[in-house]
């Protein structure tokens, strides 16, 4: 590799060149298609998000990443969270965001926040507020269990206020655009699927169109709040924390089903959550999951999913003998296929805040190796 390439950061490496191409949600353009996955990290002591965490951001915009989605920050309700040092997105907290989209606005990125409700993944005692219990659609956790009464109708509408009320907070601080996490088993995938959604009223039942209710609800709120030009994006995932083999659905059928009323509730964006990118979503086509929801529901789609890593960085990974692998084999022929349109990238990112820059460059052999031990630094 020549130095004029490793000191010219506007020349992009051409195996790597369909991610360096612009891409538009509405009106929103973004740089490239290399968006920084949420990661939960507890560095907000109290909720509180500091200086560290806005310099945490600002490193990752000023390299070159075109989409920074914020690590899950929990809505106003006091069961949204569980643990003390997960950021707010309400009341003072929102000082510390305002500085976050500050920096990164400094550094040329753009940004969302992704608003969450763990729901019934809230251990019961748990700071913060360890009086208030877990609340889900039926009191079940994900392990079945039958922990608290299922939500009355006050309790929905007050979570639903309170997504609202991040979202309009998030527009008037100057973030692009909001996620709502809607994956991994967290308080919206709880009304999503049927092992803990029991209900029988309108935001249950058999069909998808009673279990997408509460989303579609949050989500028409949030339009309410924002206006019609404030890009919106979904999490979504099959899998959940405690079962990596869950399915909502296990045809494109129903999963055409489960889509189309977020769809039509105004979703601009599905963040669709795989661990491996790679894996197929459905036997009889290569589709992931990001490619089955872009095909279904004609809406941009972002991949995610140990991107940068294969099988044998996982094997080592969960043997605590990690190695470094930087393939990006498959997804850029993805991409330009547009099976997709955007790519989330979550450890490799955490490690090397100039992971993106390197990858532009082609300086492959330069990016810094995953290690356990960064989990504990921003």
């Amino acid at each position: 590799m020549s130095n004029e390439l490793k000191e010219d950061a506007s020349i992009v490496h051409p195996s790597v060149q369909p991610l360096f191409t612009p891409f538009s949600i509405g009106k929103l353009t973004l740089p490239n298609r290399i968006v920084m996955a949420p990661m939960t990290r507890t560095f907000s002591p109290n909720g509180m998000p500091g200086a560290d965490v806005a310099q945490y951001y600002r490193r990752r915009a000023e390299n070159g990443v075109g989409l920074i989605i914020t690590e899950g920050t929990v809505i106003n309700h006091p069961s949204s969270a569980d643990h003390p040092n997960v950021p707010h997105f309400y009341g003072p907290a929102l000082d510390g965001w305002s500085s976050v989209v500050e920096q990164v606005h400094a550094a040329g990125g753009r940004i969302f926040p992704q608003l969450w409700h763990v729901g019934m993944a809230r251990t019961a005692g748990n700071p913060p507020n360890p009086e208030s219990l877990p609340i889900g659609p039926s009191g079940i956790d994900l392990s079945g269990n039958q922990v608290t009464a299922p939500m009355t109708q006050s309790d929905i509408l007050s979570v639903i206020e309170a997504f609202a009320q991040a979202a309009g907070d998030a527009k008037l601080l100057g973030f692009d655009g909001i996620e709502i996490h809607g994956a991994h088993g967290y308080l919206i995938d709880q009304f999503f699927w049927k092992q803990t959604n029991k209900r029988s009223d309108r935001y249950g039942g058999d069909s998808f169109e009673g279990r997408t209710r509460f989303a579609v609800e949050i989500i028409r709120a949030i339009r309410n709040a924002v206006g019609p030009d404030f890009p919106i994006a979904l999490r979504i995932s099959q899998w959940k924390n405690s079962n990596y083999t869950a399915k909502l659905a296990e045809t494109p059928e129903q999963l055409s089903s489960f889509l189309e009323p977020l769809t039509t509730a105004g979703v601009d964006i599905y963040h669709c959550s795989t661990r491996r990118f790679w894996e197929p979503e459905f036997e009889g086509s290569d589709l992931n999951l990001a490619g089955w929801v872009k095909s279904l529901t004609g809406r941009p789609t972002v991949t995610v999913g140990s991107v940068g890593l294969n099988e044998e960085f996982i094997r080592s990974f969960a043997s605590g003998q990690v190695t470094q692998v930087t393939s990006l084999d498959g997804l850029i022929e993805r991409l330009e296929q547009n099976e997709f349109d955007l790519v989330a990238v979550g450890r490799s990112l955490l490690v090397d805040p100039e992971w993106a820059m390197k990858i532009r460059n082609g300086r492959f052999g330069e990016l810094n190796p995953f290690t356990v031990e960064s989990l504990g630094t921003l």
